[in-house]
């Protein structure tokens, strides 16, 4: 219109500056897109007529005035007017429509311009495109939204400049590589895509040739994530060029076909594993593309071999088919995997098997399937967010048969080094399987271990040992997790013997044990190390390495973890060294001669001499030195050690001789340590550390020592050797000890000096030894030296030696006490005095003008020294800032360690008057709890031992400072719940503290606040231990043993220790139906080290780590032990027993009454099992009278609804009850008559009981009576309208009648009435449960093991309880409590009436049966009615009425029927099912779109498509718009001001409930399968997403297009059109 007006206008000769100041806006000013319009308009007339001269009579001054004015409006309006669209933001619908507009103007006017013009347009705008924040702010520039748009509206114009275009391009794709996502693809498609469409074609190959030069060269240099991702963004948006079918290709298009670029092939694999799933959709695309036009073209690549190393992608015209197959098999897999659903890939991974044997079977031909494409399908698996579909990728990795040929498993080698080692470090893969035990090692690690051997076994041999290199460095490349890193060490120590790993595999190993054994469970760390030396051991190349190099290594096992005497990998160590003796590298020192290194070195020497060098010192300087690194001492003791094992098994060595000869040296050193005065410091120190690690290392395990040590013939040699030393050690200890030391490196030196000590008094106190003792000689003069020390005067300026000998002289003291109390030194009595003077130095007795005592004496604190010349000694300066915090905290804790034994030896009344000893033990305990906050967390042991002294004492006076002591300890203990290595000793000394006898027999009464605090306590244990387990086994193992003690001594005695228990009944409540329910991760980590465990002594971590028992089932076996133990004929006992199953009950029927129906193996399923598994425990114990107040709480629990492990032990409880005590009978007959509504399915239970009921009907006094009461309440069953009643009665009537029928015939006459009514019932029941399900059922009934080979009295015994009743009823095995688990504790009680162990094996032979009953209520029953929706059609005319309408377009149409449209253009060209058309067309006619574009029309007469759209076709407009077209179809709808929109997840996905719609806009819907393509995501101005909760990926494509056009039509037409709501009916 704008252009008939002005055609008109112009003809009519007008004034043509007055039309462009009519039509021009004010520079400040934006206008209205129509004025824009309205002045392109007249430029564009304009044109026409300046261009025809002749017919235009336009003179040359107007013609030079237009043109003027032409260039003012490119310099004054268009582009002042673009700079203030850009500094808007550019992104709302008016910044897109006033662009298009400006662009359209500035190329009409640019049109009638020269080329100077827009050649000075395109420069000032090309800036715009790598803009820095300095220019955006100081000149006024376009954004890059702008720019682009503005670029390619000029882009024509540069078609004749080249060097103009090919810096335009240069520009586009440096922009590329800096400019965020969204803006990346704008310049794709409005720029480079533009300049490739506007070029000659001799021009655009030689621009696609510079694009990909970049792209490539890019990608090579910089191959990470984010490059990957924008060069196939480019190289997706270029297919259609790239990928073009040519007949007679000429050379340069050869060139330029991607598919003979290695780079690109690299760029689509690096694209296929991407995490971006775009980006991954995109290399898909570009796969697909290259495969399907090779098979057109008879593609043939490579022509040549010379060419064939490196192609990853090859075709051949004689095989099109094989690989056709190959690459859509290939494709499909990845596309499944897309899914992250376990469920849907499972039927795909068989392609995966077809894949890799058309692979296999390739490559033994020609070669045409690179394997690295089958690596990328792993490696898309392992990078699943899916658990299980990444274990199931890592399964069918480890299961792969190709591996076994050399050539795949060298190409695959650096993938499993690479890729595969990353996912096995996740935890999770190693769960236990479905049908594995608690124990068994998890599937995915015997694969593993299986995958190893084969693996390496199928390398060729000069790769072996270069790949387990790389693999162990893997392992130090980062942190590892314990489960992994043990599976992955057990699998490298399954590798069959063989020279791979010399000195730099060593290397690698260490620091394997360096960096990545620290924070991991200790006995799984010391697994791993196990199974790290079993390695070495076997991969070692003896003859690359030293023996100095082997015993460095060792250094790095810990013994308490792994590597100690007494184990099988001690013994396998001596074995491998003697083997290899004389084999290993000659190590060459300081002065051999040249041929050393022939000389071949054994251990014995190599021994000798490393002691020769390690006493070698340097004469002493008379300056102050730190103590020698202990690590030398470690090294060597244990290369004497492995020597004296090795080699005491040759025929012919004496241990004693050989020790002897190999430790003369050191002897020699230490029997002239307290005599010769000129004997350097740092030699006696080396000798004493040596020493002290040979008495530590020489040692076996505890659990090794008692069976072992007698015969130890090595230990009784050491032992024997320095015996002969202990005078002149002990005499220089105590001589160094006594006023030597007053140095700050001298405190360590100490500590080396006291544990010296404590080593020499163990090796003294061995039973063998007994006869010599240490000397307690020196004992009291090293106290009487301490007590000078301390009692000197405070300094005002303290000095270093003060300072030292005051730390050296406690720490004495502290180790004098320790030995004294736990050696059982008697002491004499001048020691005894001495103690008595350092009891008076901490208890000092109170002066009559102090009103409470003071102790000024305990935690009395060390000062800080200062260094009288810190620039001396830097290493000491050091030292002091560093370690004075330690030093003065084992001050502190030392003093405690004193008050300990003091207060046990010689206690406090002994000091002090009687009068005042309480006031100084109450100022003890303040002292005790001020000492808790001063104490470093993991030295408050020795105040926990003394609290547990000195509280019962003070309870009843001080009961609030008993009560802070506590609650300061348990906080303490809290906040080491971190910190294993220091939480589990704080926790046993608390729990020995807090819950000790003489508090827990107070009474509320007594001491209501503590008796408060302690019940508070045991509920937080009880909370902690469902997070940490182990923790509620430490208070169940000191209770039940302070309750019932194994040595209780008189009777008086042991009452009075178990009364305790009635104030704390509920630890034994919750002790019985305890069980943590940990998180998944956590299990895991248990069943590992269960699996551990069960490696026994093969693992030598089970002999070398002391672990305690944390199973979290201890708690449970400790209790049960503890019930028991328990005799009913005492009183006491008696009341605990029925008070504990009064309060089992009640915990039964609220867990039944808060919760109708629960799940099988849920928590409260779990808590019922263990409830009634404890009740039928202590059954035997119940007194009959007591029976009988209980039978009607067990009636109303069979009433309700059980899981079928809790029926079963409650009919089983039923049965004993009647059992013992028949005379309950009659109130078992009454349960049949009671109306439970809501459970009609639970006198199943009470059937039950009758099936087993010839083993109560002995004990009855009125068979024939009690006879005819069963066969009346089964005879009423059998006719329920339930069917698992009616198949119980049935049973229970077989098992009854067949009772009744072996009575005497006197006795059977009163059932005679019966006979026939009974046997026609069961004949015809017999007849009718011969078909189908309902014979099946009767049979499986029959044989379940409940009425079959169970027998509830033979079979009463703790393992059918607990661990054969809970496997059989499908229990989770964690219930399963196995018998040997009640073994392992001494104090479990056997008896007649209870045996731990089943007599009868058959039970134990079954398995679990198919017939599983459970109570069904009323709640259950299915709805027959439902709501049904009535499809309707929206004719509301008759065919022959209608006509008329359908004479019109569909607008008119819609018009005449008062329907609206509004401007949403819906795009389904990419859908192919014609119900998802259909459905899609109803939709968009409902919510009024304006149009729907189909790739054919022809789907609208498809019968499935009109079956949907129920006429919709018929009132909307529809467009035929084919999938080849849609790029210029949507280029059109971009420049027509529309903004194209898309389903898609991306990284820069709006979502759908926040994104707010233009009102022009187009959708665009994808392919059901595929979604988007590729090519056509960078034309897509908005991607957005549904929000989703569940677990499925992905919606039907026509149900998203509904959501988004709802949304639209939300957004739009509600506001304007209140009234479409109450025109849209809901339909079908």
């Amino acid at each position: 219109m704008y252009s008939v007006l002005i055609n008109a206008v112009l003809s009519s000769s007008p004034d043509y500056e007055l039309l462009f100041e009519f039509l021009s806006w004010p520079s400040e000013t934006w206008p209205e897109t129509e004025r824009v319009e309205a002045l392109t308009a007249l430029v564009e007339g304009l044109r026409s007529f300046l261009n025809d001269s002749d017919s235009t009579p336009i003179t040359g001054s107007k013609r030079c005035s237009i043109y003027e004015k032409i260039e003012l409006i490119i310099w004054k309006k268009c582009l002042p007017l673009l700079i203030r669209i850009s500094a808007e933001g550019g992104e709302s619908a008016r910044c897109k429509e006033s662009t298009a507009a400006v662009c359209r103007l500035l190329c009409a006017c640019l049109a009638l311009c020269n080329e100077t013009v827009w050649r000075q347009v395109v420069l000032s705008i090309m800036p715009s495109f790598l803009p820095s924040e300095e220019e955006l702010h100081v000149s006024k520039r376009l954004n890059v939204e702008v720019a682009t748009e503005v670029m390619a509206a000029l882009i024509p114009f540069m078609s004749v400049d080249e060097h103009l275009t090919r810096n335009t391009l240069s520009s586009a794709l440096s922009s590329i590589r800096s400019l965020p996502d969204a803006l990346v693809s704008k310049i794709i498609v409005r720029i480079i895509l533009t300049i490739l469409n506007s070029c000659s074609a001799a021009r655009s190959n030689n621009t696609l040739q510079s694009i990909l030069d970049d792209l490539y060269s890019w990608h090579s240099t910089d191959r990470t994530p984010a490059v990957t991702e924008r060069t196939l963004l480019c190289l997706t948006a270029l297919s259609d060029h790239l990928l073009k079918s040519h007949s007679s290709p000429s050379s340069c298009t050869c060139d330029l076909d991607p598919r003979l670029s290695p780079q690109f092939w690299k760029i689509v694999q690096d694209g296929l594993i991407h995490r971006d799933s775009l980006s991954r959709k995109r290399a898909l695309y570009l796969l697909k593309r290259c495969a399907a036009l090779s098979e057109e073209e008879g593609f043939d690549w490579p022509p040549s071999t010379a060419e064939e190393e490196g192609a990853l992608f090859k075709w051949a015209p004689n095989k099109s088919k094989e690989l056709r197959e190959f690459w859509e098999d290939y494709t499909l897999v990845m596309e499944t995997l897309e899914e992250n659903q376990i469920h849907v890939v499972r039927p795909v991974l068989n392609r995966i098997d077809t894949l890799i044997q058309t692979t296999m079977n390739d490559n033994q031909g020609q070669g045409l399937f690179h394997p690295s494409w089958l690596l990328c399908v792993y490696q898309r698996m392992f990078h699943s967010e899916n658990k299980s579909l990444m274990r199931e990728g890592v399964c069918h990795l480890l299961e792969l048969q190709v591996l076994q040929l050399s050539a795949f498993a060298l190409a695959f080698s650096q993938f499993i080094v690479g890729p595969f080692m990353d996912v096995l470090s996740e935890i999770s893969l190693f769960c236990r399987s479905a049908g594995q035990s608690v124990g068994d090692c998890p599937e995915l690690a015997v694969k593993l271990q299986d995958f190893m051997v084969t693996f390496f076994n199928s390398l060729p041999l000069e790769a072996r040992g270069p790949v387990l290199l790389q693999l162990i460095q893997q392992l130090v490349s980062k942190h590892w997790c314990a489960v992994p890193l043990l599976f992955i060490c057990q699998a490298v120590s399954k590798l069959p013997p063989s020279p791979l790993l010399g000195i730099s595999g060593l290397n690698v190993l260490r620091e394997v044990l360096r960096s990545t054994m620290i924070t991991h469970q200790v006995l799984l760390r010391g697994a791993a190390q196990c199974f790290l030396l079993n390695s070495a051991l076997c991969l070692t190349v003896v003859s690359e390495v030293t023996l100095d190099d082997i015993f460095s290594f060792l250094m790095h096992f810990r013994a308490d973890e792994s590597l100690c005497r007494g184990t099988e990998l001690w013994d396998q160590l001596c074995t491998w060294l003697l083997k290899h003796e004389g084999s290993f590298k000659p190590r060459i020192m300081d002065g051999d001669c040249n041929d050393a290194s022939t000389n071949k070195e054994t251990v014995r020497a190599y021994v000798q001499r490393e002691m020769l060098e390690y006493l070698r010192v340097p004469a002493s300087t008379g300056q102050t030195e730190r103590l020698p690194d202990s690590r030398e001492a470690d090294k060597l003791a244990r290369a004497i050690l492995l020597c004296v094992d090795m080699e005491r098994n040759r025929p012919g060595v004496e241990v004693n001789t050989d020790l002897e000869s190999l430790l003369s040296p050191l002897m020699d050193t230490l029997s002239r340590v307290s005599t010769n005065m000129y004997l350097p410091l740092r030699k006696s120190d080396k000798g004493l550390q040596l020493l002290l690690r040979l008495l530590q290392l020489g040692a076996m395990p505890c659990c090794q020592r008692d069976g072992a040590e007698t015969g130890d013939k090595v230990i009784v040699a050491i032992e024997n050797v320095f015996f002969k030393l202990v005078d002149p050690i002990q005499e220089f200890i105590l001589r160094r000890l006594c006023g030597e030391l007053q140095e700050l490196f001298d405190v360590e030196r100490a500590e080396l000096y006291l544990c010296v000590l404590r080593q020499i008094a163990v090796m003294c106190s061995s039973a063998s030894l007994h006869c010599i003792k240490i000397q307690p000689s020196g004992f009291p003069k090293l106290i009487k030296y301490g007590l000078t020390v301390l009692q000197e005067p405070s300094q005002q300026i303290p000095s270093v030696a003060n300072q030292v000998a005051k730390a050296v002289t406690m720490a004495s003291l502290a180790t004098v006490c320790d030995l004294m109390d736990q050696e059982g030194i008697s002491l004499q009595t001048e020691t005894l005095a001495a103690l008595k003077s350092l009891n008076d130095y901490f208890y000092s007795p109170m002066t009559s003008s102090q009103s409470q005592a003071s102790l000024e004496n305990v935690n009395k604190c060390l000062m800080k020294p200062q260094l009288t010349d810190c620039s001396s000694d830097v290493e000491a300066h050091s030292l002091l800032l560093q370690d004075w915090g330690r030093i003065a905290a084992n001050f502190m804790r030392d003093q405690w360690i004193c008050l300990n034994f003091l207060i046990k030896a010689v206690r406090i009344h002994e000091s002090v008057e009687m009068s005042k000893a309480f006031e100084i033990l109450k100022a003890a305990l303040s002292c005790s709890v001020e000492a808790l906050a001063l104490l470093p967390s993991d030295l408050v042991l020795p105040v926990f031992t003394f609290m547990e002294k000195v509280l019962p004492q003070l309870v009843h006076d001080e009961e609030a400072l008993s009560v802070r002591a506590l609650t300061l300890s348990w906080e303490l203990v809290q906040g080491l719940s971190t910190n294993a290595q220091d939480f589990w000793p704080a926790l046993k000394g608390f729990i020995s503290m807090a819950f000790q006898h003489k508090l827990l027999k107070l009474t509320h009464a007594e001491a209501s606040t503590l008796m408060g605090t302690l019940k508070q306590i045991a509920t937080e244990l009880l909370e902690l231990s469902q997070s940490k387990s182990g923790v509620f086994g430490v208070l169940l193992q000191r209770c039940c043993q302070t309750w019932l003690p194994t040595d209780a001594g008189s009777r008086e005695q042991a009452d009075t220790m178990f009364s305790s228990v009635f104030s704390h009944i509920n630890i034994v409540s919750e002790a019985c139906v305890y069980g943590p329910v940990f998180r998944r991760d956590q299990r895991l980590v248990t069943d590992v080290q269960i699996y551990v465990e069960q490696l026994g002594e093969n693992c030598a971590a089970n002999v070398a780590v002391r672990s305690d028992n944390r199973d979290d089932q201890l708690p449970r076996t400790c209790v049960l032990a503890f019930l028991s133990r328990l005799d009913s004929s005492d009183l006491q006992h008696q009341r605990l027993i029925e008070e504990l199953v009064t309060e089992l009950l009640k915990k039964d029927n609220d867990i039944s009454k808060s919760k109708v129906r629960y799940y099988s193996n849920s928590l409260q399923h779990r808590v019922k099992n263990r409830v009634w598994q404890t009740l039928l425990l202590l059954l035997p114990k119940l007194r009959e009278e007591f029976v009988a107040t209980l039978l009607n709480r067990v009636f109303e629990a069979g009433f309700c609804g059980n899981q079928a492990s809790v029926k079963y032990l409650i009919e089983w409880m039923m049965i004993l009850i009647f059992v013992q005590n028949p005379q309950h009978i009659d109130s078992f007959w009454t349960c049949f008559n009671m109306d439970h509504e809501q459970t009609k399915t639970s006198i199943c239970t009470f059937l039950s009981v009758l099936v087993h009921f010839n083993l109560i009907i002995p004990h009855l006094q009125d068979k024939t009576m009690q006879l005819r009461k069963a066969l009346d309440v089964i005879l009423q069953s059998c006719f329920n309208h339930n069917f698992s009643v009616r198949l119980y009665a049935l049973l229970a009537l077989k098992r009854v009648w067949s009772l009744a029928e072996s009575l005497k015939e006197e006795d059977t006459d009163a059932l005679r009435g019966l006979s026939s009514v009974v046997k026609a019932c069961l004949s015809q029941a017999e007849a009718m449960q011969n078909t189908g399900n309902a014979n099946k059922n009767w049979l499986r009934i029959q044989e379940h093991f409940f009425f079959g080979s169970f027998h509830p009295v033979r079979d009463y015994s703790v393992e059918t309880i607990f661990y054969t009743f809970p496997s059989l009823s499908e229990l989770a095995d964690d219930e399963w409590i196995l018998p040997w688990k009640f073994e392992k504790l001494s104090c479990f009680s056997e008896s007649p009436t209870l045996p731990l162990r089943n007599p009868a094996p058959d039970l134990g032979h079954l398995q679990p049966g198919d017939w599983v009953q459970q109570d069904r209520s009323e709640q259950d029953k299915e709805e027959r009615w439902a709501e049904v929706q009535k499809k309707i059609t929206p004719w509301r005319l008759g065919i022959q009425e209608q006509e008329p309408e359908l004479q019109l377009v569909p607008p008119q149409r819609a018009a005449r029927l008062g329907k609206l449209h509004g401007a949403l253009l819906v795009v389904a060209s990419l859908i192919d099912k014609p119900t998802n058309l259909g459905g899609l067309c109803r939709t968009c006619e409902i919510f009024g779109a304006s149009a729907l574009a189909l790739d054919s029309l022809r789907h609208i007469s498809d019968k499935h498509f009109q079956s949907l759209s129920v006429s919709s076709e018929l009132w909307l407009p529809l467009l035929e718009v084919k999938p080849v077209e849609l790029t210029d179809f949507l280029q059109v709808k971009k420049s027509e001001g529309y903004c194209i929109v898309g389903v898609e997840q991306t990284a820069n996905s709006h979502s759908l409930q926040n994104y707010q719609f233009p009102e022009k806009t187009l959708l665009l819907l994808g392919n059901e399968r595929e979604g988007i393509p590729a090519n056509l995501l960078q034309m897509l101005d908005v991607c957005v997403e549904i929000p989703q909760q569940g677990v499925i990926r992905s919606l039907n494509v026509h149900v998203s297009a509904a959501l988004l056009i709802w949304e639209y039509t939300r957004q739009h037409l509600s506001s304007s059109s209140p009234e479409i709501s109450s025109k849209c009916s809901v339909r079908s």
